[in-house]
């Protein structure tokens, strides 16, 4: 039939967008790859561990389980003022190396749906400490969007 439409399968959709929780750190909007977010978790008590790195923010109790508190602010070279206390802060939980951390970041957004297809090299004016940790980054209406290679970034901060 002529007017019959070929309606693409669940997959071949799938393989053309990827998911990314939105996150803001320091009025910067960042990317994290949904199917690497565990957990969102709202205020938490974040315990300082004495002698920590500076982007171990401390360390925090998520159902009987310590889990390492990343100060992504640190991790990315921001020197400016906090937009929000680490008590108030939010926490992205990710699994690395068979390990969780909580990523302290300002706000979550929503989940974004973007093109594969549509993420773009990393400009040559992004900081360099920020090129290192980012997969690429998503020209949106309004911003840019970086998004954020996890194992990078925390084996930069296991590293440390």
């Amino acid at each position: 039939m002529s007017g019959t439409r070929t309606i693409p399968s669940a997959s071949a959709v799938d393989a053309e967008t990827e998911d990314y929780v939105t996150v803001v750190i320091r009025e910067q909007l960042f990317g994290i790859p949904v199917l690497q977010v565990q957990d969102v978790l709202g205020r938490q008590t974040i315990t300082r561990i004495p002698l920590a790195p500076p982007a171990v923010a401390g360390a925090l109790n998520l159902r009987g389980r310590i889990v390492t508190a990343i100060d992504t602010s640190a991790c990315l070279g921001v020197k400016t003022a906090r937009a929000v206390p680490h008590e108030l802060a939010i926490s992205v939980v990710v699994e690395h190396r068979g390990e969780l951390y909580s990523l302290v970041v300002d706000t979550v957004g929503e989940v974004m749906p973007l093109e594969v297809a549509a993420l773009e090299p990393n400009p040559l004016t992004l900081d360099p400490s920020w090129r290192d940790v980012s997969r690429g980054v998503h020209t949106l209406k309004e911003r840019l969007m970086v998004v954020l290679d996890i194992a990078r970034l925390l084996d930069r901060v296991v590293a440390a």
